[in-house]
């Protein structure tokens, strides 16, 4: 039986710490770049190893291994608890990062435009979490509010809760995202239910609210082209 080769016996130059540190980390590919989080490997198994099978049980995805179960995470061979939350917390840090990146000063042109700001960071959660986007006067995202985490209900998502922030920032209105697990964005009875909830209570504090977009795995809806804000 041949041993898998572990990160000491490879030549310096394709290690994977010094070829980030040469070439940055971009040059890396996915399973160096899980090697360097999950650290050192186990007895059996070098750190390489144990990322390519990290890996091949997420189906090669990202997105996949986002939405793994800290437990789950943590029996897989050459884990453990500690790896396993380390894992997370690096892959939650990216998508936090991608989502920045095109939420922060985005305008609002249209739902797809919420979309495309929202579903790097919403889309594959394993629960549902509710944002607050509060616009300026030309419909640009001044600030991301997250309300609650959980199943979405009138109890969670109380209009306190949603306009205090949108009336210390003087929004000139505020967009609603929340996301579906299972990735189906139609609208619940309950979604309905808070979104007319909210609407009236942003027309009595003049802070309208422009749209709720539901985000789904790679599709949403938008009440307000649905007709139904």
């Amino acid at each position: 039986m041949t041993t898998a080769l572990r990160i000491q016996e490879l030549p310096a130059r394709d290690r994977p710490r010094e070829r980030l540190r040469q070439l940055g980390a971009q040059a890396l590919s996915v399973p160096e770049l899980l090697t360097l989080v999950v650290g050192t490997g186990s007895g059996r198994q070098s750190a390489l190893a144990v990322a390519h099978g990290v890996l091949g049980q997420a189906g090669g995805s990202l997105a996949r291994l986002a939405a793994m179960s800290p437990r789950l995470l943590a029996g897989l061979p050459g884990l453990g608890p500690a790896r396993a939350t380390a894992l997370l917390a690096a892959v939650e840090l990216g998508r936090r990062a991608a989502a920045e990146g095109r939420a922060e000063g985005a305008v609002f042109r249209a739902p797809r435009d919420v979309w495309v700001a929202y579903a790097a960071r919403l889309q594959d959660l394993p629960v549902e979490e509710f944002h607050v986007g509060i616009l300026d006067g030309r419909h640009r995202l001044d600030r991301d509010v997250l309300v609650s985490r959980g199943t979405l209900t009138n109890s969670l998502v109380h209009p306190r809760e949603v306009f205090r922030e949108a009336i210390a920032e003087r929004a000139a209105a505020i967009v609603l995202v929340h996301n579906h697990p299972s990735g189906d964005p139609a609208p619940s009875l309950e979604d309905r239910v808070v979104t007319r909830q909210l609407v009236e209570a942003g027309k009595l504090l003049e802070i309208p609210v422009v749209d709720h977009v539901v985000v789904g795995r790679g599709r949403y809806v938008s009440f307000s082209e649905a007709g139904i804000l």
